[in-house]
């Protein structure tokens, strides 16, 4: 069969579709605001995994991920003892400089916790409801009603988030009931799926006649299945203009649960769905928690949307490149661009949008070098023992010796300073 090849007299579109329109929600602490929705761009956000009630331990965490990336840090408020420090790790990162967001994370008892413990209601910038955990019949509605009027009191946006682990009995056996009334009943899931939306939107709809604006209230469907997110988003976000949260609950542990959050998310952010991420991995025991703020950020970052830290492009080695030189120059520059992000952030506006490309051989080395803000293409096996350094497309020198890796991080230090430093 002959292909059906003809020349296009224009390019395909490149890039995602354009953003899906929302109201715009601000979170703030103090003067320190992240909007999300409307034309600003994806927020990322974490959540600790701290006891809350361990006030220093938390601080800790949160400043950990806040200098990470995470724009808003979410906390358990589980308990009186987690509620009452609450106001005390506010204290604490404030005196530290750190004035990150912070979401209160509430379930059963969040009514009589935001109720009883007004300085922790203050102390929280947004809360986090999850209406299939406060009971059920009239005693879910009041306790959905104190929660809302707290948040309208405190002028706090909320979160309605819905989870298909805990999605709202009572909503589900209705539906479920109708299903069967149907000439030809869906599947059991496809009903799960549409349960989530409509407890969703009509717990925000609630939330507006209780008073609360639609530019406070933001939703999230979590499940843990990469399909049925992606249709219960497509769904959510064709019937409303709120603002979505995205993630893939227990994504699971290491490479497993980066792929799904990833191919789950990209597909919603390619077409425009998406205002604020976090992505759920559990941490490998002892493992940094601010990794999954780096893989929601690496996300972003790849698929054009957003820009953090300046990123290297390296090729996967093979049998051209015996030599793990390569590789450990390419994970020491990586490292050493994200770890002087705090510091160049504000003293080199821009450098985010660096490229470093670190190759290891003459096969793509000095093509990829050139494509790059400045390259180095390594010597393979059998190669001459010489190091060309690209910089905004020439090939400015020749590194030679045992400090090619020393003098390499020293050229981007100066290229960093000379194309970013604000001139006075």
């Amino acid at each position: 069969m002959k292909a059906n090849f003809e020349v296009r007299d224009t390019p395909y579109p490149i890039g995602p579709l354009k953003r899906r329109h929302t109201h715009q929600v601000d979170v703030r602490w103090q003067e320190h605001v992240v909007s999300v929705g409307a034309s600003h761009p994806v927020v990322v956000q974490s959540m600790t995994n701290t006891d809350t009630a361990d006030p220093i331990a938390t601080a800790i965490q949160v400043k950990e991920l806040a200098q990470a990336g995470s724009e808003m840090v979410r906390i358990t408020v589980n308990s009186p003892e987690a509620a009452k420090e609450v106001p005390r790790i506010r204290e604490q990162l404030d005196r530290m400089g750190v004035y990150v967001p912070l979401v209160g994370d509430f379930h059963f008892n969040g009514h009589k916790l935001l109720t009883d413990y007004p300085d922790c209601a203050q102390a929280l910038s947004k809360y986090r409801i999850n209406p299939g955990n406060m009971g059920g019949g009239k005693r879910r509605d009041d306790n959905f009603a104190k929660m809302i009027e707290v948040a309208i009191k405190n002028d706090k946006p909320v979160r309605i988030g819905v989870n298909w682990g805990s999605l709202d009995q009572d909503l589900m056996a209705k539906m479920m009931d109708e299903n069967n009334q149907r000439v030809t009943p869906w599947e059991a899931q496809a009903v799960m799926r549409e349960a989530l939306v409509v407890s969703a939107i009509t717990n925000a709809m609630r939330a507006e006649e209780l008073g609360l604006s639609a530019n406070k209230i933001i939703l999230s469907c979590k499940v843990s299945h990469v399909q049925d997110l992606i249709s219960v988003y497509r769904n959510l976000a064709s019937r409303c203009y709120y603002a979505l949260h995205l993630g893939l609950t227990e994504a699971g542990m290491g490479s497993k649960g980066i792929v799904a959050s990833t191919a789950a998310l990209g597909v919603l952010m390619q077409e425009g769905i998406g205002d604020t991420i976090r992505i759920s991995l559990t941490p490998e025991p002892g493992g940094n928690r601010a990794n999954e703020v780096i893989v929601a950020q690496e996300m972003l970052q790849s698929m054009g949307l957003r820009a953090f830290t300046p990123m290297v492009v390296a090729c996967p080695g093979c049998g051209r490149t015996s030599s793990t030189f390569f590789q450990e120059l390419a994970d020491k520059i990586q490292h050493y661009l994200r770890d002087s992000m705090p510091e160049w952030k504000d003293r080199y506006p821009g450098v985010e949008t660096m490229n470093v490309a670190v190759m290891g051989c003459v096969v793509n080395g000095p093509g990829e070098s050139k494509h790059a803000d400045i390259g180095i293409s390594l010597p393979g096996t059998g190669e001459v023992p010489s190091a060309p350094v690209f910089i905004d497309g020439e090939r400015q020198m020749t590194l030679k010796g045992e400090t090619i890796a020393e003098e390499f991080q020293k050229i981007v230090e100066q290229y960093v300073d000379r194309r970013y430093g604000q001139k006075l």
